[in-house]
């Protein structure tokens, strides 16, 4: 029983002091910035984002779906305004600082385009926790089919590894997913506050597959620069390298499958309906003819 204590105390104090040790490498430009100092907020807002995923749908079980027209308008205004934004802030200051797309080491200097960049990046970071508000709506509208394993993969992982991001590696290659995923989020709450706007408008709004197509552009292109810097060696944290491509490859695999239910098997069914319909057209037309 002793050696079960002691072995369990020096683990845990093992533990700690890699705790210590990581706090000692993280980036000293982002000290003292909302939420970044400690991993207390980040993990508590994520334990109640899914305690919320698994208990919201049930309080909502016998209550009528709320009408959020105008909330949700506001909301997707707010967040394509919020991730123009970063986007623009990210492209200016790495253009000034001539980055490179391929490979730009961290440098921890205090330029003030590098904290330009940093400041993007967690506001970045940020975002990621007000993106919670999606599945809010969802649960409040019952929209239950729209909280997939998907969906809510997504938004409870970005938030926790986009803190490991501010924290350790707040410039350098980490403004490059930002800046696109930025980018690509302009477009996709910009989808979202317009059909949010009603059946009027949604019936204009053809252009929906082509967002999962560019986010599958996105994290391919992700997993391919990933794979080069390790094989380059890029002077970036080597884990963060492995992760990014662990990572993009179950973005890729979640978003492919979401794709392939989504659209190519709709065209597939729809393929099959028209040829059902001809032949029985066809088979109608001929009996009409005999007779």
């Amino acid at each position: 029983m002793a050696s079960i204590i002691n072995a369990t105390t020096s683990m845990l104090s093992d533990g700690y002091n890699f705790y210590l040790w990581t706090l000692s490498i993280a980036d000293q430009r982002t000290r003292g910035w909302l939420m970044v100092d400690s991993p207390v907020p980040t993990l508590g807002y994520t334990v109640l984002y899914l305690i919320m995923v698994c208990v919201g749908p049930r309080l909502m079980k016998d209550r009528p779906p709320f009408s959020l027209k105008k909330f949700m308008i506001a909301y997707n205004l707010m967040m394509t305004a919020l991730n123009g934004y970063i986007a623009v802030e990210l492209f200016i200051a790495s253009t000034r600082m001539k980055y490179s797309y391929i490979c730009q080491p961290v440098t921890f200097i205090n330029h003030k385009e590098e904290l330009r960049i940093a400041n993007a990046v967690w506001w970045y970071y940020f975002s990621k926790l007000l993106e919670f508000g999606d599945t809010l709506f969802f649960i409040l509208r019952k929209k239950d089919k729209q909280l997939s394993f998907l969906h809510v993969y997504h938004h409870s992982t970005m938030f926790s590894l986009w803190w490991i991001g501010i924290k350790w590696v707040p410039s350098g290659s980490t403004f490059l997913p930002a800046m696109v995923n930025s980018f690509i989020h302009v477009l996709l709450y910009s989808y979202y506050g317009l059909a949010a706007m009603g059946p009027k408008v949604a019936q204009y709004l053809w252009w929906k597959k082509y967002l999962t197509i560019l986010q599958l552009i996105q994290f391919t292109g992700a997993l391919i620069l990933g794979v080069n810097a390790i094989r380059s060696e890029c002077d970036f944290p080597m884990w963060m390298k492995y992760a990014l491509v662990v990572y993009m490859v179950s973005f890729i695999v979640l978003f492919g499958n979401f794709y392939a239910k989504a659209y190519i098997r709709k065209v597939r069914m729809s393929l099959r309906s028209m040829l059902f319909l001809q032949i029985t057209l066809f088979k109608m037309k001929s009996h009409c003819d005999e007779n």
